[in-house]
């Protein structure tokens, strides 16, 4: 259970942190208009790292918030993973070199799985891919349009590359509060070697609880949003619940 981590999510539209729904930016909500100081409570809370979402930059394909992202870096500690408009190598080393400790790429890891390939070869350890699927499909650019390819299809393309973590994201269930999609994250999970990260749906402490269960040893965490922002998820339960099924108390 060592491996189980939540990352608290920080989605970055025009500057401020917002939640999405589904991931249409029109039904965008506003968090924190100060990303670098929801990135400090964060830590605070005891969190071991951030997950960021440029997703100005998903839609442009090229990064958007990089003020935004740089202040949160200039502000914690933590190891941070960041995804959006990651579409070619130039992008990838600019995002490590700035302090960066793993990237995302999605629709790239589609459209040039090579790409992928030789970004994890010369960065080892820092690469992770972003499967982001409605009904079974992989969607690319922001989520606006689906490809014909199946998360395992797309997560085999990058068995022994040096990938270091699929997110899988269930499209359908982002923002929306009803629950990770486990059964498709395992299945992903159980299709490949590389470690799976959940997303989208994670809506309370019960989420926390499955993924603490033995069949989701094989996961190495989850992502949560809404339910930090609004509430429906205590950080401190959520990261006591962690610490304990490691073994540990907090401060320990």
């Amino acid at each position: 259970m060592a491996s189980v981590i939540l990352f608290p999510a920080i989605d970055l539209k025009e500057g401020r942190c917002v939640r999405l729904v589904q991931g249409d930016m029109a039904l965008a909500t506003v968090f924190n208009d100060d990303p670098a100081a929801q990135a400090a409570d964060f830590e605070a809370q005891g969190f071991e790292w951030l997950h960021l979402v440029d997703l100005d930059g998903a839609f442009a394909g090229r990064p958007v918030n990089a003020q935004a992202v740089e202040a949160i870096l200039g502000r914690v500690s933590l190891p941070v993973q960041l995804g959006g408009g990651i579409r070619d190598m130039r992008t990838v080393e600019g995002w490590l070199a700035s302090g960066i400790r793993r990237v995302i790429i999605g629709t790239a890891a589609v459209r040039d799985p090579d790409f992928v390939r030789e970004a994890a070869r010369r960065f080892p350890g820092q690469i992770a891919v972003g499967i982001d699927a409605r009904d079974g499909r992989v969607a690319v650019e922001g989520w606006a349009r689906l490809s014909e390819m199946s998360a395992e299809d797309l997560g085999r393309k990058f068995e022994d590359v040096g990938v270091a973590a699929l997110v899988y994201t269930d499209i359908a269930r982002d923002g929306i509060l009803t629950g990770l999609n486990i059964e498709a994250t395992l299945a992903l999970a159980k299709a490949v070697s590389i470690p799976v990260i959940a997303s989208g749906g994670l809506a309370s402490i019960d989420d926390v609880r499955r993924m603490l269960e033995p069949d989701c040893a094989v996961l190495e965490g989850a992502i949560s949003g809404r339910a930090l922002y609004d509430g429906r998820l205590d950080a401190a339960e959520a990261l006591k619940l962690i610490l304990a099924a490691r073994g540990r108390t907090p401060n320990a």
